[in-house]
C-alpha cells in the first residue's frame, strides 16, 4: 500500500518549503504533523511554505498595542500568495514608561531577549520565512539581529509613528513634552494645571514616540538597510497606508522564497553606510551607534564607531525634527516620506544605490519611481543650505573616554563646552540635587555606573535631559555618561563612554570641581587633571559591588560586551 502523499520526502531544490518540510512531510515526523493539524491546519496546508510572523505586541505600550492588528493583515497578504503564516509574539519594554526608574536597567537587555525569541521560535518550528513586526526602540535592532542569525528570506514591518498629540497652544505634543514639562513645573515655569494637560494629551493614541527619537531612527535605518518595504518607516501607525503595506508584505515574501534572497544578501557593508548616512541627514538618535553595530555584528559585517565618524565627516544634518527642530514624522511622511529623503540623498551621490532590497530590486531602482520631497516642505533642508555642514554624531575619545564616547552635536549647542564637573553616582541622585536647585550654570554634570554591567542594563538618561531643557538649563549645563540617552534627548550631552565606571574607567575617578572639556570639532573629551593624580586615584579606587548578580540582569552583566562593541552578548563569527 503506497504511504499517504503526506509523508512522502519531496525535498526538492528551490522548493519554497525547504524547511518546513523537514517537520511536515516525512514519515517520522508523525507527531509533528498531529499537533500541526490540531491547530487547524490540513494536508494541503502542509505543503505550502510556513512564515513566522513575530510582532512585539502586548496592550501596555502604545508604541506596541496595535501590532497584532498588523499581523492579521499580514497573515491576510500571505496567504494571498499561497503561503501560511503563523503568528507568534515576544516580549517588549517601553522606555517611556520605564524612563527614570529602575525598570529602565531592563531596557537594553531586552533587545537581546528579543533577538533570542525571535529566532528561537522561527527555528524550533522550521519556517521558512519570517516577518517582524516591531514598535518600540529596542524592538527593531532585536528583531533584525534575529533575521540576521537565521538568515532566512523575510522582511521588518514597523508598526508606525504615533500622531502628534494637541492641547491649548500646544501643536505637536509627545512623551519628550510630557517629560520636559517636569522640568518646567520644578522651575515653576507652567501651572500644575497646564502640566497635568501637557501630559494628558502627549499621547493620542497607537504608535512610537513621533520625533525622530530611537524607534523612528531605527525604522528609518532598516528601510535604508533594504530590510523593510519602501515608507515602512514613515507611514502612520494608523492610516490606510500601513494597512495596505501590511497586505502587500505577501507578494513580496513570496518573491524572496522563490528567489532565496536572504537577510545576509541585503545587510551589506555599503548597506549599514546607506543606513549610517541616512541618519546623520536626518539627526537620528545616539542609540543608532549601538544598535546598526549589534545589527552588523549578528550579521558578520565589520562595523565600528570609527566608521559613523568617517560619515559624519561627508555627511550634511538636514532635518528641522525634533528633538532638536520642530516637526515630527507623521509631517515627514506628508511630506514624501523616507523615500523622498533617500531619492534626495541619492542625486546628491551619498548613497549605495546597487544594494538589494527586499522587493527583490535594488535601492537606486526602489527610488527611480519616487517623486521626491513636496515642493515647498520646510523639514528637509537642500544640500547647500544645511543645519550643520557635517554629521550631528560625534564620535569622542581622550583621557576621560579612552575607547570611545558618543556625542549628539546638532549645531545649537556650540562646538566647546569646559566647565567643572558635578558627580552623580546614577541618575536618581542628580534628579534629586537638580529638585534642590544644586546644579549651577556652567557645570558638567557626570552621571556614572549607568554603564552596561554598572547600570546594569546602561539605561537611558532621558528623565535628567528633559528636566534639565524643562527648567531652562540646556544652554548652560552639559553632561556626560558611561549610560545611554533616549533618541528624544537634545543638549550638549555626551553618553557611552568607556570604559564604564564599573570596570573602573577614567569617568570613575572624576571629582566635583575637576574641569571637563567637550571638544567636538577636535572630537576630544578630556578631564584637566593630571596623569599621575588620575593614576593615584586608580590606586585608591575600588569597584562598587555588582548590581545584580542573578537573573536577567544577572546574566547580561556577565555576558555583555562594552558600548563600543555594541553591547551585544554574543561572541563574534
Amino acid at each position: 500500500m503506497p504511504k499517504p502523499e503526506v509523508f512522502i520526502r519531496p525535498f526538492k531544490k528551490g522548493a519554497l518549503n525547504k524547511y518546513s518540510a523537514l517537520i511536515t512531510e516525512p514519515y517520522e515526523r508523525a507527531t509533528s504533523q498531529a499537533m500541526l493539524h490540531a491547530t487547524g491546519l490540513d494536508i494541503p496546508d502542509l505543503k505550502k511554505a510556513q512564515v513566522g510572523i513575530a510582532s512585539v505586541w502586548w496592550e501596555g505600550n502604545p508604541c506596541n498595542m496595535h501590532l497584532n492588528e498588523l499581523g492579521k493583515h499580514v497573515k491576510t497578504g500571505l496567504q494571498s500568495e499561497g503561503l501560511l503564516g503563523l503568528q507568534y509574539n515576544t516580549i517588549g519594554v517601553s522606555d517611556g514608561i520605564s524612563q527614570g526608574t529602575s525598570g529602565m536597567n531592563f531596557s537594553l537587555p531586552s533587545r537581546e531577549i528579543i533577538a533570542d525569541s525571535v529566532e528561537t521560535v522561527v527555528a524550533a518550528h522550521y519556517y521558512d520565512g519570517l516577518v517582524t513586526i516591531p514598535g518600540c526602540d529596542k524592538n527593531m535592532p532585536g528583531c533584525v539581529m534575529a533575521m540576521a542569525r537565521l538568515n532566512r528570506p523575510g522582511l521588518v514591518v514597523y508598526g508606525g509613528s504615533i500622531h502628534p498629540g494637541q492641547w491649548d497652544k500646544h501643536e505637536k505634543l509627545d512623551v519628550i513634552s510630557a517629560l520636559e514639562a517636569v522640568g518646567e513645573r520644578i522651575a515653576d515655569k507652567i501651572t500644575e494645571d497646564e502640566f497635568r494637560n501637557i501630559v494628558w494629551h502627549a499621547c493620542p493614541g497607537p504608535g512610537a514616540c513621533g520625533g525622530m527619537y530611537t524607534a523612528n531612527t531605527m525604522a528609518t535605518a532598516i528601510e535604508a538597510l533594504g530590510l523593510s518595504l519602501p515608507y515602512s518607516a514613515s507611514n502612520p501607525a494608523v492610516g490606510v497606508e500601513k494597512v495596505h503595506e501590511c497586505l502587500d508584505v505577501g507578494k513580496y515574501v513570496y518573491h524572496l522564497l522563490k528567489e532565496d534572497i536572504k537577510p545576509r544578501d541585503i545587510l551589506t557593508k555599503k548597506a549599514f553606510e546607506n543606513a549610517i548616512r541616512t541618519i546623520m541627514v536626518l539627526g537620528g538618535s545616539t542609540n543608532s551607534v549601538l544598535h546598526l553595530i549589534a545589527m552588523a555584528w549578528a550579521t558578520g559585517v565589520k562595523l565600528t564607531v570609527d566608521d559613523f565618524q568617517r560619515l559624519s565627516n561627508i555627511t550634511p544634518f538636514l532635518a528641522d525634527l525634533k528633538p532638536s527642530g520642530g516637526h515630527v514624522m507623521v509631517d515627514l511622511h506628508h511630506a514624501g516620506g523616507i523615500p523622498a529623503v533617500m531619492k534626495m540623498m541619492m542625486v546628491e551621490g551619498w548613497l549605495h544605490g546597487d544594494c538589494l532590497t527586499v522587493t527583490g530590486k535594488t535601492l537606486a531602482e526602489n527610488l527611480k519611481k519616487v517623486k521626491g520631497l513636496a515642493r515647498g516642505q520646510k523639514i528637509i533642508r537642500p544640500a547647500e543650505n544645511p543645519i550643520k555642514k557635517t554629521g550631528h554624531l560625534v564620535i569622542l575619545r581622550g583621557n576621560l573616554a579612552p575607547t570611545s564616547g558618543v556625542a549628539k552635536i546638532t549645531g545649537k549647542e556650540g562646538d566647546v563646552f569646559e566647565g567643572p564637573a558635578r558627580v552623580f553616582d546614577g541618575e536618581e541622585e542628580a534628579l534629586h540635587a537638580l529638585e534642590r536647585h544644586e546644579v549651577q550654570p556652567g557645570e558638567v554634570v557626570v552621571i556614572r555606573y549607568e554603564g552596561p554591567k554598572g547600570g546594569p542594563g546602561m539605561p537611558e538618561m532621558l528623565t535628567i535631559t528633559a528636566v534639565i531643557m524643562g527648567a531652562g538649563l540646556g544652554k548652560s549645563v552639559a553632561l556626560i555618561t558611561d549610560g545611554r540617552f533616549s533618541g528624544g534627548t537634545h543638549g550638549f550631552v555626551v553618553g557611552h563612554v568607556t570604559p564604564e565606571a564599573q570596570e573602573g574607567g577614567p569617568i570613575a575617578l572624576v571629582k566635583n570641581g575637576d574641569i571637563v572639556r567637550i571638544d567636538s570639532k577636535t572630537r576630544k573629551l578630556e578631564l584637566k587633571v593630571s596623569k599621575r593624580t588620575l593614576s593615584a586615584r586608580k590606586i585608591k579606587w575600588v569597584a562598587p559591588p555588582l548590581k545584580a548578580t542573578r537573573g536577567a540582569l544577572g546574566k547580561y552583566i556577565q555576558l555583555v560586551r562594552p558600548a563600543w562593541e555594541g553591547c551585544v552578548t554574543d561572541k563574534a563569527e
